[in-house]
């Protein structure tokens, strides 16, 4: 039996138990429809990736009993996705992707052209957990609150580099840009922030542009959907600056998740 992979907020070490959550025993008892003993693969961001079995107890309740580590924590790219929240679906879509693409923060942003102002963050983080569980990521995202894009950049945290997508077509492409960074700006943490459906407003832009560490660019002579902005941008990030320039990781065979990794 393949082993099911979930995410704990618990520390993991060998001989240890985790309890699960509510919804997870039930998702293990009444959809997986796992025995007792099954095996399980646990991480929580910190402590890398754990191999457990299935402790079953009572009607609902369930923990994990931990047995030996599967693959060490790794330190991945700092990297924000800072984007003005869309439609109920497509937010869920950037949450997933987003997480799958590696970021570490998902932060949206009030501008004045948003049209969604309220954001489920429980939804939003949900949607993150289950695309780290299922592409064997070993950390979640940080889901952050919305806050005003004039007041994030306010507070802009110094040495953090900010890649602008400029839909006025005031920058230059994307792959060109990212292709000429220097070994200091490639390994300093970095933010993309993509607008919303309306494009960013005179003053957001000349803010933006303003910022001490900000790279404007293109994304190509289409006009592209907000959600897809964001996703082909974190794509040519990684592809250029991130992990996806390092050799790809094998990973335990033994321990495959039985929710179908991407």
């Amino acid at each position: 039996m393949s082993a099911t992979r979930l995410f704990t907020e618990a520390d993991l070490s060998a001989g240890t138990e985790a309890e699960l959550t509510e919804a997870q025993a039930h998702y293990l008892r009444h959809v997986m429809r796992r025995p007792d003993g099954s095996p399980l693969l646990l991480f929580n961001g910190r402590d890398g990736e754990w191999a457990a079995e299935l402790a079953l107890r009572g009607k609902k309740a369930a923990a994990a009993r931990v047995s030996e580590r599967t693959r060490p924590q790794v330190v991945e790219p700092d990297l924000w996705l800072c984007f003005a929240p869309i439609k109920r679906a497509r937010i869920d879509y950037v949450a997933e992707k987003a997480t799958e693409l590696g970021v570490t923060v998902l932060q949206p942003v009030l501008t004045q052209h948003t049209a969604v102002e309220r954001v489920n963050v429980g939804r939003l983080r949900a949607n993150a957990v289950e695309a780290a569980e299922q592409t064997e990521r070993l950390s979640v995202p940080e889901v952050r609150t919305p806050v005003d894009l004039m007041r994030l950049l306010g507070e802009w945290p110094a040495g953090r580099r900010l890649l602008m997508c400029d839909e006025t077509g005031g920058g230059p492409p994307i792959a060109g840009a990212l292709a000429g960074l220097d070994d200091a700006a490639r390994a300093a943490p970095w933010a993309i922030v993509i607008g919303p459906e309306g494009g960013f407003a005179s003053a957001e832009l000349t803010a933006l542009r303003r910022m001490k560490d900000v790279t404007a660019v293109g994304l190509g002579p289409r006009i592209l959907r907000a959600d897809t902005a964001a996703l082909a941008a974190l794509a040519c990030w990684q592809a250029l600056v991130g992990d996806w320039r390092q050799p790809t990781p094998r990973l335990s065979s033994d321990y495959r998740s039985s929710r179908g990794a991407v």
